[in-house]
């Protein structure tokens, strides 16, 4: 009960009081407000921003997870080998984890500039015809941001599946190999279905942080070029503290709030009655 009441006092309450001011005109300034019921959510729905903001973000998180949950699980098995390197591997790759997504958001901007240093390595290996300005071009700045996004997080998932490889009993493999399961084999009929609980969370957890994805955007294209990039929580940012207009902010958080809760509960309740 404790825990539950300062988890109530703190995050539940004060969300369910943000959430009532986007059925009202409140200006985030004076005391006085009045309630215009759907006319924020009808406002949502019909921007042609907010609207490019939630397919991006769509795409985005699903991009995100799939790259990101198959790159960790690729390195967990690199890394759960018995190369000599591997305890150096492992601190190497969950290095960036560590980075303020800000910082690394930025580093990567110059990376991908027109003059950064991926296109000079193109150039220097004689493929300069796919030089390109990365975060510049609509077609490709929305992807720029999903490679920064599995560079930086790739490791984080490697964490989580190389605890579930760890745990998987040498018996069970050495059962499996005696049986004259080859690697493949051995991988997709012994090895993953007993990393379910591994793969659930780190779907979950990728999907959840590319649905509320900001940090990497602002720092990387700010939501540009146009709205190629532009996500639910940079517009969310912009409308609240560039354009002022609070309630069509907050409304577009409560769909924000929606999005998420109703994908992770389908994506939970899909991985967990694969496992069964």
């Amino acid at each position: 009960m404790p825990a539950i009441s300062i988890y109530l006092f703190i995050v539940v309450v004060p969300s369910a009081n943000g959430a009532l001011f986007s059925f009202t005109d409140w200006n985030g300034m004076r005391p006085d407000w009045s309630f215009v019921g759907l006319d924020n959510f009808t406002s949502v729905f019909s921007d042609r921003t907010a609207l490019d903001a939630l397919v991006n973000t769509l795409v985005l998180a699903a991009s995100a997870t799939v790259v990101q949950n198959v790159a960790g699980l690729l390195l967990a098995l690199g890394v759960n080998s018995m190369v000599k390197s591997r305890y150096v591997l492992r601190v190497v790759f969950f290095a960036p984890v560590v980075l303020t997504p800000l910082v690394a958001g930025y580093v990567w901007s110059f990376l991908l500039s027109p003059n950064g240093a991926v296109n000079d390595a193109l150039r220097a290996v004689g493929l300069g015809s796919l030089a390109h300005d990365w975060l510049g071009d609509p077609d490709t700045a929305l992807y720029a941001v999903v490679l920064e996004i599995v560079w930086q997080f790739s490791g984080y998932s490697m964490v989580i599946y190389l605890a579930g490889l760890q745990a998987i009993p040498a018996e069970v493999l050495e059962a499996a190999t005696i049986d004259g399961a080859g690697p493949w084999n051995k991988f997709r009929r012994v090895v993953l279905p007993l990393l379910n609980g591994a793969v659930v969370i780190n779907v979950m957890l990728c999907l959840i942080g590319g649905l509320k994805q900001f940090d990497q955007v602002m720092a990387m294209t700010g939501g540009g070029p146009g709205t190629a990039t532009e996500t639910i929580s940079t517009a969310i940012y912009k409308s609240a503290f560039s354009l002022g207009d609070f309630p069509f902010s907050i409304a577009l958080a409560v769909v924000m709030t929606v999005v998420i809760a109703v994908l992770a509960t389908v994506q939970f309740r899909l991985t967990q009655r694969k496992s069964l």
